[in-house]
């Protein structure tokens, strides 16, 4: 009988957030097995607006520059979009997600490229890191637990050979139908809006011509008051040729007794030639795991939640859950922290995809459908008019918009607060928050010089004897912690305090008093 290989940790599903997560943990040293059906990624164009936070992950992982490169659309194309009244061609719109408005508050810049394309950056990236092992062109066939280890049996999807490996964690990164997910026992709570949603994708230059008479984006939403404020959305691929589209159709659509090609005409407004290349079907629908954690199995990505392709919020919430695990994992693994810290991935990041579907996706549906119902350009056209081109003005979506951890047990307590989608972007140094860059001694935040094992603590020459003390405590506790004693004038102007304790994925652990920090040491560690 072969021996069964071990690993500290199993990853199912080597999507994005797989993969990503994959790199998080190899990059700490943590020795690691993605079991991932698709041998190559797979060409639908989907997931493509990534956040300026979702690229600080590229940057975490070292391969921003690569990321970068993969681009298709060309440099200089808005990143965001325009929501049109009734047809794009309407004459009615204004933009939407403007994400290039917050970039003051993070490291780096948003990108847009197909989620293949993403793909093959990490697929790539983990290739560079010795203790990940990838096995494609496998699929879960079984798994179990003990109190120490997780059994994971996969199978050659074309051969149906079977292999046994075991790992102290799994994480199941196997998207919206996850066998993770129903294995563990996990369940889920699911919102159906009755509702068929077809993805068309295509491709027509003479699109791209008809839409030069407005502002050039990268997608372009069509409020139809026949739609009841659902969107029929059309995004680029690239610039000029492909496209993709989401719209509702009727319950009984097949890719054969549907004029798609009309239904596209009709949201643009005109008739154009096209080329359709792929037709696929989803159901409008948000579903959430009853919670992210059974004992040595965890979820993440859309294994944990999915939600309908609203704003971009998929695969960037996934990405910030690959994340948020990654360092708690491999504090576990290596010692230094409890089972507390682990437990606070699921503390963390189900508030802040609950809030996300609630606060923004689903209300986008109902305040859209609140105004279509009240406002028509057919009746007082001014009327109507100015009540559309003044309904986006504060950009809601993009500076509310701001997840974070306020409440959690493994930071400095909040009372009475709960980790949230909704937020607001600033520099203030606010726990449970992002922390923005600021200048330290006039130069931007070194990425690098932040502690990725553990945390690390940003104060002035003038406190560095007292943080000293407090480092000193850590590293008699086990806790990781490093110093950066270069704040400058501007930056503690700027943050609202001369002291701050930053954990290894940009969030703030604590703010305040050098003198009152010693009692969350064991907060810190779970």
């Amino acid at each position: 009988m072969s021996e069964v290989a071990q690993y500290e940790v199993a990853i199912v599903g080597g999507g994005p957030v797989g993969m990503g997560l994959a790199i998080d943990l190899g990059q700490r040293g943590v020795k690691v097995i993605v079991i991932e059906r698709y041998p190559r990624p797979q060409q639908v164009p989907k997931g493509q607006n990534l956040t300026q936070r979702s690229v600080e992950h590229f940057q975490a992982w070292h391969c921003e520059e690569e990321l970068r490169a993969a681009r298709i659309t060309p440099r200089g194309v808005v990143n965001g979009g325009l929501t049109c009244y009734g047809s794009l061609l309407s004459g009615y719109y204004y933009d939407w997600l403007p994400r290039e408005q917050v970039r003051p508050f993070y490291n780096t810049d948003v990108e847009r490229l197909p989620q293949y394309a993403t793909e093959a950056v990490l697929r790539q990236r983990a290739l560079e890191i010795p203790n990940i092992v990838i096995k494609y062109g496998q699929k879960a066939a079984a798994l179990d637990q003990d109190a120490d280890q997780v059994h994971l049996t996969f199978e050659d999807t074309t051969t149906a050979a079977r292999e046994t490996v075991t790992a102290s964690w799994l994480v199941g990164c196997d998207g919206s139908r996850s066998f993770v997910r129903e294995h563990a026992s996990i369940t889920q709570t699911k919102k159906d809006h009755d509702r068929k949603m077809v993805l068309l994708v295509f491709k027509s230059s003479e699109l791209h011509d008809l839409l030069s008479v407005l502002p050039e984006r990268s997608f372009y939403n069509a409020l139809n008051p026949d739609f009841g404020g659902y969107w029929q959305f059309l995004g680029r691929v690239d610039l000029g040729t492909e496209w993709f589209f989401h719209a509702p159709v009727p319950l009984g659509t097949t890719k054969d007794n549907f004029d798609f090609e009309a239904f596209l005409h009709k949201a643009v407004g005109q008739s154009f030639p096209l080329d359709l290349t792929y037709v696929g079907f989803w159901d409008l629908r948000f579903a959430q795991a009853d919670t992210y954690r059974n004992e040595r199995i965890l979820l993440a990505g859309d294994a944990a939640h999915s939600h309908p392709p609203y704003g971009g919020y998929g695969i960037n919430l996934g990405f910030e859950d690959a994340r948020n695990l990654g360092w708690k994992l491999a504090a576990h693994i290596k010692g230094w922290a409890g089972d507390g810290l682990v437990s606070s991935y699921n503390e963390e990041r189900h508030p802040v995809f609950a809030s996300t579907a609630r606060d923004f996706i689903e209300n986008f549906i109902v305040q859209d459908r609140k105004f279509l119902e009240t406002h028509n350009p057919d009746g007082d056209e001014p009327a109507f008019r100015k009540a559309w081109e003044t309904r986006n003005l504060d950009a809601s979506e993009v500076f509310n918009f701001e997840p974070n951890y306020e409440g959690s047990s493994v930071i400095s307590p909040l009372s009475g607060m709960t980790p949230s989608a909704i937020g607001s972007h600033q520099m203030t140094a606010k726990t449970g928050h992002h922390l923005a860059p600021q200048p330290l001694n006039d130069n931007r935040m070194s990425f690098e010089a932040i502690n990725q094992e553990g945390y690390t603590i940003l104060t002035t020459a003038v406190k560095r004897a007292a943080a000293q003390t407090l480092v000193a405590q850590a590293q008699k506790a086990g806790v990781p912690m490093t110093l950066i004693d270069s704040l400058g004038d501007a930056a503690v102007a700027a943050y609202e305090t001369d002291f701050i304790i930053m954990r290894p994925d940009q969030f703030v652990a604590w703010t305040g008093e050098i003198d009152k920090v010693e009692t969350v040491l064991q907060r810190l560690k779970g």
